[in-house]
């Protein structure tokens, strides 16, 4: 009996839940030095002076480093793509100027981190204050540049090969959404720690997203063969994107071990970590939407502004996700986007969990309610007139994306009725009608997004021990996701070994050949369908070791899976298993193999939002999330449901809770979680999930992206849903996040 499909107990659960996990900051090293960074106070300055005499002769410090220092040796951190100007490069410690509060400008080490934090307090820097820009729309004037060598702030401009004509609409709309900085806020914050061995090999371990890829940036950044790089990533506390690639600050590590002579830990703090590691989001929207009054959209324009930060990296290309995304799940032939990336005195922007599609879906899903506001057609409805309907073979978008497959109609008829949508309706209606100060908003998201769209591939192989058992390894690094329970199941079955008897093996560069970045929920699909392929020439290789020992033709060797067992065909007895074919092997049995997809694959769904809204007050609770989520096939629905209901929390707080804020100045104002108001268990409901499947044809397991949309889906339905309460009291459009102050001061009458 097939175990795909079933709802499978994560075996990673019980050594977390027990202290069990094994994390960059609990490693035992023999006499580490910490390694404290003192960091700039200020958005935009240049720095006139460092003294670091009193922080050097400070008890158990072991070195003081400045920027000049440090980039005399390691000079400018590569650029994350290659098409990003030289001039903007990031240093590892700023020696000339800061760009953004709490950029490294000293790294302070010390016998214990206490005395590095004591120390790194004694270190004085003297600035001359520059001229800060913090809104985007102001950097794409060029009124402050960041870079005077560049001469821009602008980083790139994009734009679609035709734009949208509005010349045969009865009916216009337009808005200017914000889809606010956020902070990924993992409970892990970014940790590394380096060290040299005695043959000149450099050991790294990384709270990252992708061993491999920081291997490879290593050895770059220190002159070293891949080979001469250990990277290890043990277990991470989370990522959401932000751990995607390693930071400049930690890639230092190694120069720090080297002028030490031994070992160099870093964790940064939980302030730091909201400061300083890159965010997500922080995309300016203009977006206009045209159609008939009977509820045919006929043209779709966006134009957006993405602020990269202070020094471009992800985020600085995520404009072009967006674009990507253009139309959603809807049949508009004639669209057109704009896109424009401009640095800022800000951290850098990177991917965060959606990474450009969540921007997307705010913005096809906010003007299609803003449009049925217009004309006075239900939101469904509109919805209706307008999905691209069924497809099992490749659809394109008027935006010239293709799709793989997908069915929206049966994700949103789906969602409307698991929650009830007319019964909902009714109860809008007679609390309008009974005068109520508790206001009912139903919110819909319909969403198409983009998995596995970067390049590559990715690694899986699977090796027979002895005893019958097996041993996985995987290029693909989890992030909490439980790669080691799928990858089991995966293997477990085609080959009949029980899960219990699979160990995985994944994170350690020494010990899996190669291996890419865990981002854009790509994971099962390609990780997962490498270890299908494994599996498969594996028992090819196994059916002629079988067949050699069974004395018959290899033609006439077949493998039961379920017993596990290579026999002669119409004689199951006697027969091998596995078992039997790893006893007294002259090698080994082993498979390894790359997967890569000839596409990307397009997950898809329907989210419905129910809210509260407290006229008197501003302020929303939301009563109901109910999720039609359509990933193509699923492995392990409890694992895929836990993606969801992660997902859904960071949706739910995008739309109503969390926002990066900054002064004019640069300074960052909501530093903490007393400020950044976080998501918890106490604002979400239960959730009400519901999957659909349309298997893609992009690989073997028919199986597409979960991990992102959750997120994806959640935001446009809650935020539609606050609109939707108070819609009939005038309210066409609010900033998120919806906070009271925001949504009690739309509710005042006009003076």
């Amino acid at each position: 009996m097939s175990i795909l499909g079933n709802k499978v107990v994560r075996r990673e659960d019980p050594r977390f839940l027990t202290g069990g996990g094994t994390y960059v900051e609990n490693l035992k090293l023999d006499r580490p030095a910490y390694l404290v960074y003192v960091r700039s106070i200020l958005a935009h300055a240049r720095i006139t002076g460092v003294d670091t005499e009193e922080a050097k002769a400070a008890p158990g410090v072991l070195g003081v480093f400045t920027g000049a220092e440090v980039t005399e040796a390691l000079g400018l951190a590569p650029n994350v793509f290659p098409m990003f100007p030289a001039e903007m490069r990031r240093p590892y410690v700023a020696a000339d100027v800061a760009r953004y509060v709490g950029q490294p400008l000293v790294a302070v080490l010390a016998e214990s981190r206490a005395a590095a934090v004591d120390a790194a307090e004694l270190v004085l820097v003297d600035y001359e204050e520059l001229p800060v820009v913090i809104d985007l729309e102001a950097s794409a004037t060029d009124e402050v540049v960041l870079f005077p060598d560049h001469g821009t702030n602008v980083l790139n401009r994009m734009s679609s090969e035709h734009q949208a004509d509005f010349s045969g609409a009865e009916v216009v709309v337009a808005e200017r959404i914000v889809n606010q900085r956020l902070t990924g806020a993992p409970i892990e914050p970014r940790a590394g720690a380096a060290w040299w061995t005695d043959d000149g090999r450099l050991i790294h371990w990384s709270a990252c997203q992708g061993a491999h890829p920081t291997r490879d940036l290593l050895a770059t950044v220190y002159g070293l063969e891949p080979a001469q790089v250990q990277v290890v990533v043990p277990d991470v506390g989370g990522g959401f994107g932000a751990k995607s690639r390693t930071y400049p600050e930690e890639l230092a590590l190694a120069w720090y071990a080297r002028q030490l002579g031994r070992p160099v830990k870093w964790t940064e703090t939980r302030s730091e970590n909201v400061a300083a590691m890159p965010q997500g989001r922080g995309q300016i929207q203009y977006a206009r939407l045209g159609g008939t009054r009977d509820g045919k959209i006929t043209a779709y324009q966006l134009d957006v502004f993405q602020d990269a930060g202070a020094y471009p990296i992800i985020g600085a290309i995520l404009a072009g996700m967006t674009q990507r995304m253009l139309t959603g799940v809807y049949e508009i032939a004639n669209c057109g986007f704009n896109g424009t990336a401009v640095v800022t005195n800000k951290v850098s922007t990177t991917a965060y969990r959606g990474a450009g599609r969540p921007e997307a879906t705010v913005a096809i899903e906010r003007m299609i309610d803003r449009y049925a506001a217009e004309i006075g057609m239900d939101p469904a409805e509109v919805r209706r007139i307008n999905l691209v309907p069924r497809f099992t073979q490749p659809y394109t978008t008027g935006i010239g994306t293709q799709y793989d497959s997908g069915d929206y109609p049966a994700a949103l008829e789906m969602v409307l009725d698991k929650a009830g949508y007319a019964e909902l309706r009714a109860e809008q209606a007679r609390r309008r009608a009974d005068g109520s100060t508790e206001l009912l908003g139903i919110g819909l998201g319909v969403y198409v997004e983009i998995t596995a769209g970067g390049p590559g591939g990715e690694f899986g192989s699977i090796e027979l021990l002895p005893g019958g058992r097996m041993r996985v390894t995987s290029g693909a690094t989890p992030a909490g996701q439980g790669h080691d329970t799928t990858w089991a199941m995966l293997v477990s079955e085609y080959t009949g070994v029980a899960m219990d008897d699979i160990e995985v093996i994944h994170g350690d560069t020494d010990a899996v050949d190669r291996g890419g970045l865990t981002v854009g929920s790509r994971s099962v699909q390609l990780a997962g369908s490498a270890l299908v392929d494994a599996a498969g020439i594996l028992i090819e290789k196994a059916r002629n070791r079988a067949a050699d020992q069974l004395e018959a033709a290899l033609g006439d060797v077949v493998f039961d899976v379920e017993a596990g067992r290579f026999h002669v065909v119409g004689s199951p007895v006697p027969a091998l298993g596995w078992a039997d074919l790893a006893a007294d092997a002259p090698e080994p049995l082993i498979a390894g193999t790359d997967f890569s997809a000839p596409m990307p694959t397009f997950p898809s769904g329907a989210h419905l939002a129910v809210v509260l809204v407290d006229t008197e007050t501003g302020r929303v609770r939301l009563d109901r999330m109910v999720a039609v989520d359509d990933a193509g096939t699923i492995i392990n629905p409890l694992l895929a449901e836990g993606q969801v209901h992660g997902g859904l929390a960071q949706g739910v707080a995008q739309a109503l809770y969390e926002q990066i804020v900054y002064d004019e100045s640069g300074n960052l104002l909501t530093s903490n979680f007393m400020d950044y108001m976080i998501v918890s268990a106490t604002e979400m409901p239960s959730y009400e999930v519901h999957h659909i499947e349309t298997p893609t044809w992009v690989n073997p397991l028919g199986a597409k992206g979960v991990g992102e949309s959750g997120t994806i889906g959640s935001i446009p339905a809650v935020y539609n849903a606050v609109i939707d309460a108070v819609s009939h009291l005038g309210v066409r459009h609010l900033e998120t996040p919806l906070s009271p102050e925001r949504v009690w001061a739309a509710l005042q009458p006009m003076e």
